[in-house]
Formats: structure tokens, sequence, C-alpha cells
């Protein structure tokens, strides 16, 4: 017998980066040399900040979170200058992007994404049971114009990764605006910005600003990545209170716990690790690019805290140098499930992690 609806039966789960005790358990590896670049963690582990900060707050995990999040809120209102209604506390940046296709796409309307852009998309889209419209890439990035060109009278959700996650491409401020500006008003867009911390001065922009021009307008931020908080799953969006009313309406009522909202308020307020974590990766990222240049290895230029790079020319080389790697005891991330079975995305690490991985890659392809 089936249960439930076929949409949801025809999801395919989400996979994350393998762990580092399940790698060891599989290869008979000793966990302490693993090397995990798999998830876009950050290598500097958590914030001293944050972990004193949840130290304060245990004395009160006998009692529920504030289900409203209003100290938190407050502090990313004032860290990004926008009134505490704009603001919907996810669990993780990933519960914002469900929370707007379940709040504003019904079952056989459309939802239009770009090709090779983050597998939460899809999801979302399908636990709804709505279309997918997925847009051809352009240079395994967003093609805005073929997306405004699949809008229909059925669409109701747009999502937009910038960075975008494998591949790392950049869309400049001003294309990204003229594409809100041509959406009809109907549409709601969502501007995922996981990876906005990572830009550089040159590419940096407030997309916070064009929330109060456009009443249809969600931008996604998280702090897994450059707040190094990924394991306390939070998250948020910044909307105009109409969707921000819908979101909460969905929204699970606890749905970020008292620790991640107590870690949240200091990273937010540490400038000094953000910075760091911002110095790692730029340093990072010329590490590992220097050496595929010199190894000749294919690779996309990225904004984020990773590198998608070309295993081989045939569709099994993904799997095939992964596998490689595993057991060297380095986790990298297959995206064959993005349509990329030739390429595998490495996160940026420390120093000696990135030196680990390369030399282990380097004696692969060899």
């Amino acid at each position: 017998m089936n249960f439930g609806p076929d949409y949801v039966r025809a999801i395919a789960p989400y996979q994350g980066g393998k762990p580092i005790s399940e790698v060891a358990r599989e290869f008979g590896l000793d966990e302490a040399t693993i090397v995990k670049l798999a998830s876009n963690e950050n290598p500097l582990g958590l914030p001293e900040s944050a972990r004193q900060a949840m130290l304060v707050a245990l004395a009160e995990l006998a009692r529920y979170p504030d289900s409203n999040g209003f100290d938190l809120k407050g502090t990313i209102s004032k860290k990004f200058s926008v009134p505490t209604d704009w603001v919907t506390l996810g669990n993780g940046s990933n519960d914002i992007l469900e929370l707007a296709a379940r709040a504003l796409v019904a079952p056989g309307q459309a939802v239009v994404y770009s090709e090779f852009s983050f597998a939460v998309y899809p999801l979302a889209t399908q636990a709804v049971g709505a279309k997918a419209i997925v847009v051809p890439a352009a240079n395994y990035g967003h093609d805005l114009d073929a997306m405004r060109a699949a809008i229909t009278n059925e669409t109701r959700l747009v999502f937009v990764a910038n960075p975008n996650n494998p591949t790392g491409t950049f869309i400049a401020a001003e294309k990204i605006h003229s594409f809100i500006q041509s959406v009809p008003s109907s549409v709601v867009v969502v501007l995922d910005e996981a990876y906005t911390e990572y830009l550089s001065d040159a590419q940096r922009y407030d997309s916070l600003q064009w929330v109060a021009q456009y009443p249809n307008l969600i931008v996604s931020r998280s702090f897994s990545k450059a707040y190094g908080l990924a394991g306390l799953r939070v998250g948020f969006g910044i909307a105009q209170p109409a969707l921000t009313d819908l979101l909460n309406r969905l929204r699970q009522p606890f749905n970020v716990n008292s620790l991640a909202q107590a870690a949240a308020i200091a990273a937010l307020n540490d400038a000094a690790y953000l910075k760091k974590s911002a110095e790692v990766n730029a340093q990072g990222y010329q590490q590992i690019t220097s050496a595929f240049d010199i190894m000749k290895i294919e690779y996309l230029p990225s904004s984020g805290n990773f590198v998608l790079f070309r295993a081989g020319q045939d569709d099994g080389a993904g799997a095939r140098v992964n596998l490689a790697l595993l057991k060297k005891g380095i986790i990298v991330r297959p995206v064959g499930n993005y349509g990329l079975p030739q390429w595998l995305r490495v996160s940026i690490g420390l120093p000696e992690e990135n030196t680990a991985f390369l030399t282990a890659l380097q004696s692969i392809l060899a």
C-alpha cells in the first residue's frame, strides 16, 4: 500500500556530506586523521563568543525557548538596519526556503529556479506538489533573462542563489536588481544569500535595502557558514510584514532553540571572528586554486567557501575520484545529483586541511 500523495513519494531525500564517523567505520580509518571538506562548514570551528553565550544559556534549558526570538530579532534588526517585523527566524536558512514554498505555492502552481542550484529548491517545490520550472544554466550560473522568460501565470515563487551553491557563481548587484524589478508583483523572489559574507568588497551590495522597495522579495541568510554555527541550525529571512506574517503562520513555534538563539546573537556581534573567517577563506581559495592551476585541473571561479572542480572527462569521474579520496580519509562532496557527474565540490579548509586534500588528489590523478 502506498501512503501519501505521489509527489511526496517522488522526492529523493536530501543527502548531506558524509560524517567523519561514517567514513572511519566504512574504510577502517582513524577519525583523527580524516579531513572533512564536504559541507561548506567553517574550518575555524565555533566562535568562542558563541560558546560562552551558550554556557550562560544552559541554565535555562528546562524552559522553552523564546518562541518569537525577541533578542535575536532585535540583534538582527540593529545589525542590518531593518525593522524587527521584517525578520523571520528559521531552523537554518533552508527552513526559510521551505516556509516560502509552503506559504506561497499551491499544488499545481509553479516555481522557477536555475539548473545547478541548491538541492533544497526542488525538494521544497515537490513537497507542496508544485511544478518545477528548471531553467538551463548559463556558464554554470543563473541565466536571469531566461528565468524571467520562464515565469508564467502559474508561477508563484522564484529562487535565486547568490553566490550559488554548488557552482560558486556570482551575479552582480545591478543584474539581480533589474531582475527583481522585472518580476510581476504577484510572484515572490527568494534571494538566497547563505554565502554573502564571503563576497569581496568589490562584489558586495545591500540587498536588504531592496526589501523596502519590493513587497515580493524575501532575502534569506544563514549562520551555518561564515558565522560557524552549522550544528545549531539558525537562519533568518528578511521581507516586508505581509510576507513575514505568512511565514510565521507556518513556522514551528520553537523552531530555533535557546542555545542557537544565544549563540547567534553572540556571533552577530563578533566582528573579529567574521573578519578572520573571510580572511582564512580567501587565503584557502588562493591555495587550492593555485594548485589546481599547476595541476591543470578545471575549476569554476567561486564566490563562496568552496570550489567546484572537474575530476575527469567521463561521467564516472566524480564518483571514482570521490571514492579514492575517501579511502585516503578526505571527504569532499559528489555533485552527480545536481547533474554534474564529472565534478566534485571541495570546501575550503584550514591550510593543513587544504594541503592534505591537494596531496591526496594529486596522487590519485597521477
